[in-house]
C-alpha cells in the first residue's frame, strides 16, 4: 500500500465510485456494486480486482457471492483521503445516482443482496 497506488486508483472513475459506495456502507456484493453503477459484471470485477491488488480493498466469498468491504488494514491517512474524498463527492454526478441505484435496488431485503 503506497501513495500511488492509492491516487491511480482514485483517478479511475470506476474505481472511484466502487470506492464511494463502500465507504457508506460495511460490504457489497459484485452484483450490488454491478447494479448501482450500471456496468457489466465482467468489468466491475476488473476494477475491483485493482482495488484488492492494491490493498485498498478486501473480499470474501459466502456461496456464490463474493463480498467487498474496505480493507480494515489500510494506514489511517489512507482511510482518511478515501472517506474525505467520498463526502466531497457524494452529492455530484455520477455518485448520487449509484447510491439512489442502490438505494432502490430490487432484490436486496433488509439491505442484503439476494438476486
Amino acid at each position: 500500500m503506497n501513495p500511488t497506488l492509492l491516487f491511480k486508483a482514485l483517478s479511475d472513475p470506476t474505481r472511484l465510485r466502487c470506492l464511494s459506495l463502500l465507504v457508506s456502507h460495511d460490504e457489497l456484493c459484485v452484483c450490488e456494486l454491478t447494479h448501482a453503477l450500471a456496468l457489466p459484471q465482467p468489468k466491475v470485477s476488473h476494477h475491483l480486482a485493482a482495488l484488492r491488488k492494491a490493498g485498498l480493498v478486501s473480499d470474501r466469498k459466502e456461496g456464490l457471492w463474493i463480498y467487498y468491504r474496505l480493507n480494515f488494514e489500510m494506514p489511517e491517512w489512507m482511510t482518511e483521503v478515501i472517506g474525505t474524498t467520498a463526502e466531497g463527492i457524494k452529492n455530484e454526478p455520477p455518485f448520487v445516482a449509484d447510491a439512489l441505484a442502490l438505494a432502490e435496488m430490487p432484490n436486496r431485503p433488509g439491505g442484503v443482496c439476494s438476486a
